[in-house]
C-alpha cells in the first residue's frame, strides 16, 4: 500500500492538473465563443443569433462528448460555468463590434492572430480533456473511442457552428484542424495508455503537438489536398 505521504502528493498533483485544465478550458471557451460571434457577424445575424452561435461553438464539443459517453445531462447543464462564460463573452464581443467595429477592422489582422493562438490552445485542451473524460467513464483502454471522443470534443463546436450558419464545416474543406486534433489525441492516448511518462508530460506532448501543428498550418498556409477541376 502507498504511504500516506505519497497519497497526499498524488492528490495535490491531480488537483493542480485539474486547476490547469480548468484555466485553459476557460481560455478555450472564450476563444471558441469569439470565433462563433465572428461567424455570426459575417452572416449578419442579430445579437441573439450571435450569442447562440458563440455559445454553441464554445460548449457544443463538450455536449457531443457527454452524449457519446452517456453522461447525461451534459456537463454544460450540470456545471454551467462554461455556458455562462460563453454567453458573457458572446455578448461582450458583439457589443464591442457594434460600437467599435470600424476601429477593430483597422487592426483585424492582429486580433485574428491572437484569437488563432487562443483557438489553438482551446482545441488542444478540449481534445486532451475529452480523452480524460473517456477514461473517467471507464473507456480508457478503448483507444479508438478515446481518440474519437477527444477529437469530437475539440472540433464538435466548430462543426455545429458552421452547420447552423448554413455552410460546409470548415474542418472538411480547409485548415489542418481535425487532423491536428487527431494527431495530438493519438500521441496523448498512447503515452497515457502505456505509462510512457507522467501525465503532466503526456498532456504537454499531446496538447503541445496540436498547438504547434495548428499554428504552423496558419503560418505556412497548410491545407489538405483537394480536387481542383475534374473537367
Amino acid at each position: 500500500p502507498r504511504s500516506r505521504g505519497l497519497g497526499d502528493v498524488y492528490k495535490r498533483q491531480h488537483m493542480s492538473i485539474d486547476k490547469v485544465f480548468f484555466i485553459f478550458e476557460i481560455i478555450g471557451t472564450v476563444a471558441f465563443a469569439i470565433t462563433g460571434v465572428i461567424t455570426a457577424i459575417e452572416k449578419r445575424l442579430d445579437i441573439f443569433g450571435a450569442v447562440v452561435l458563440g455559445t454553441v461553438t464554445a460548449v457544443g464539443g463538450g455536449m457531443v462528448r457527454d452524449i457519446l459517453l452517456g453522461y447525461l445531462p451534459p456537463a454544460a447543464f450540470r456545471h454551467p460555468v462554461y455556458t455562462v462564460t460563453a454567453i458573457a463573452t458572446s455578448l461582450a464581443v458583439f457589443i464591442i463590434a457594434y460600437f467599435f467595429g470600424k476601429r477593430i477592422k483597422l487592426h483585424f489582422n492582429v486580433y485574428s492572430q491572437i484569437i488563432n493562438v487562443f483557438d489553438a490552445i482551446g482545441l488542444a485542451v478540449f481534445t486532451v480533456a475529452g480523452i480524460n473524460s473517456a477514461a473517467a467513464c471507464g473507456f480508457g483502454e478503448n483507444s479508438f473511442l478515446s481518440i474519437f471522443v477527444g477529437m469530437m470534443t475539440g472540433v464538435g463546436g466548430g462543426v455545429m457552428r458552421d452547420m447552423m450558419a448554413g455552410g460546409v464545416p470548415t474542418i472538411l474543406r480547409k485548415k489542418v484542424y481535425a487532423l491536428a486534433a487527431g494527431i495530438g489525441a493519438l500521441i496523448y492516448q498512447l503515452l497515457v495508455e502505456h505509462n510512457t511518462c507522467p501525465q503532466g508530460l503526456a498532456i504537454l506532448a499531446g496538447a503541445g503537438s496540436i498547438i504547434v501543428i495548428r499554428l504552423s498550418a496558419t503560418v505556412f498556409k497548410w491545407n489538405l489536398p483537394t480536387l481542383k477541376d475534374l473537367d
